[in-house]
This record gives structure tokens, sequence and C-alpha cells, in this order.
């Protein structure tokens, strides 16, 4: 995880960006958190969407074991949460959804990297070392990343504010109220410090 958060610096020095608002979701989150903990300067403001600390905190489902357990349907079913959808989740994103659980596609090498630097994921012995300010959102109903491994995010992150929405793990999609109150986290502006004299 620790290569995925240093990729990110290098970009944001390819780019000649010194430093940035953050959202990372899902692998994106845990990524994000490596990022702020090895770079703390990068990163002005941090949304931690539906993700885990790992360790002591929780982790998100094991998803590098799913090739190796024969799962029912209904089991594939509640780790994607699509049956807790919000009514006016849109069918066709269901729809694929359960196509991909029906003939899941072997994982390319890429994504096998991915499962692996997510299966060892822990920063929650770090996460009292962040210091920007930090919105943690996570979805009522997620069966990856539960809702108390965002309580535990939460609590571990100095100051940090805990959001949950209606839906999944896909509640950005879900709650149509999501992404109006992470923008508005976003567009908060940093307490000047006072002057002096």
């Amino acid at each position: 995880m620790a290569h995925y958060a240093d990729d990110a610096a290098h970009l944001l020095d390819t780019v000649a960006v010194a430093s940035t608002l953050v959202v990372g979701v899902s692998f994106g989150g845990m990524v994000a958190q490596e990022l702020v903990l090895r770079h703390p300067a990068r990163v002005e403001r941090l949304v931690l969407c539906c993700t885990s600390s790992g360790g002591a905190g929780g982790s998100s489902y094991p998803l590098h074991l799913l090739p190796e357990r024969h799962l029912s349907f209904e089991e594939r079913l509640s780790i994607t949460d699509v049956r807790w959808s919000d009514p006016n989740f849109v069918d066709a994103l269901r729809d694929q959804a359960l196509a991909r659980l029906v003939t899941p596609a072997p994982p390319s090498e890429g994504a096998k990297l991915q499962l692996e630097a997510r299966s060892r994921h822990d920063t929650h012995d770090r996460l009292g070392q962040i210091r920007c300010p930090v919105l943690v959102a996570a979805g009522r109903f997620d069966g990856q990343a539960p809702p108390d491994n965002a309580r535990v995010l939460a609590a571990r992150i100095p100051g940090a504010r805990l959001e949950f929405f209606e839906g999944g793990h896909p509640f950005l999609r879900q709650d149509p109220r999501a992404v109006s109150v992470i923008e508005a986290f976003l567009a908060e502006e940093l307490p000047r410090p006072p002057s002096k004299g």
C-alpha cells in the first residue's frame, strides 16, 4: 500500500502540485490513508469513503479470498450490498453487479497486486498522526467496509467528522445527499492562524 501512496505523491510531483484535496473511495481510501501518513504536507483535506484502517480497526471484506471460496449467489450478493440499495438505485447498475457475481472474471495481474496490498493494509496504530481535516463517510448497510470500521477511523483520527449515508458500499450512487456533503466539506476554508500584534 505504501507503494501506491508513493505513486500518488510522485504524480503530484509530476504535475507540479504541492498539495491537494484528497477523496479516497474503498481501496482508494486505503491508499489515501497511507498518502496522508507518508506525505502529510501533500494533503490539505481528506475524505475517506467506505474504507477501513485494517489491523485492530477492522478490515474490509477479504476480497482476495473470494476466488478460493465457493460462495453461494446469495452470499456474494450480500457482499456487494445491492440488496440494500435505495429504491432510486439505477436498475441497470444493479443488474451489472449481479452479472459480475454470476460469472466473475479472473483478476488481472494488476488486480492481483491490488488485492495483495489490500490484504495487508493496516494504518490503525498510525491514524493519530493525521493532522489535516478529515471527513469519514460510510454507508449504513455496507457489507464490505462495515459501519463499525468507519466509527473506528473517525475516533482514531484527531478531529475527524463522521457521516453515514443511506445505502451500502456504493452509497455515493445510492444517497443523493452524499456528494453534496463531501463537496461542502472540501470547500470549507482552513482556519487562519491568529495575527500577531
